[in-house]
């Protein structure tokens, strides 16, 4: 089974926490990882770009000359494409662009993530974080003293405002909700530090 150090925040082990084997010891899947990301992003996209076809633009109710004699195109509309103002030929329309992927995968990419991290050294458990106003230079001096650097998320058991505003203007750091956590944002990093109800948390919402 594996195990993390625990650290106070003046950065101090104070103890070691067992992992789940399921989630933090499980085979690291990169090809499966990948799926979950593409996937990730591809819900992020909005789909509400549009254009309109020739039934849509306005005008055009008549055939702007006769058939035939006049040594032009034998044309039916002036919304035609081929003229300016006219409609749009394969345009793009309002579309969803998610793709699904089984409840099972999202679990196992998860689990591949969070083993990769404690593999790589990258996980990092602490024994609580509480502050009491929102303050960033308490959230840098805490980093500095883990000796982390470079982009860093810090996941929760719960959303904490008070920690929220105290990170978000550092460059690089993030913080996420236990229950909300997914591969992109764990790859999307150098460093997680987790809190050890953090890690309890995860444990619960998807080691089922």
């Amino acid at each position: 089974m594996p195990r993390a150090p625990v650290y106070n925040v003046q950065g101090e082990v104070v103890g070691e926490v067992e992992l789940s084997e399921a989630l933090f010891g499980a085979e690291v899947n990169e090809a499966l990882m990948h799926q979950a990301v593409v996937a990730h992003l591809a819900r992020q996209r909005q789909g509400t770009v549009s254009t309109k076809g020739r039934s849509e633009v306005r005008g055009g109710g008549r055939k702007p000359w006769r058939q035939k004699g006049t040594g032009l195109a034998r044309t039916g509309s002036i919304r035609s494409p081929i003229f300016r103002g006219g409609g749009i030929i394969f345009g793009p329309k309002p579309r969803d662009f998610g793709l699904a992927l089984p409840k099972r995968m999202r679990r196992k990419a998860l689990s591949s993530a969070l083993s990769a991290k404690v593999r790589d050294g990258d996980l990092v458990v602490l024994e609580g974080l509480k502050l009491e106003t929102p303050r960033t230079k308490d959230i840098v001096s805490l980093l500095e003293r883990l000796n982390i650097r470079g982009r860093t998320l810090i996941v929760t058991p719960e959303t904490d405002r008070t920690l929220v505003l105290s990170s978000r203007n550092i460059p690089g750091v993030a913080t996420q909700r236990a229950d909300n956590l997914n591969v992109h944002d764990l790859l999307s990093t150098g460093k997680v530090v987790f809190t050890r109800e953090a890690v309890a948390r995860v444990e619960e919402v998807f080691g089922a």
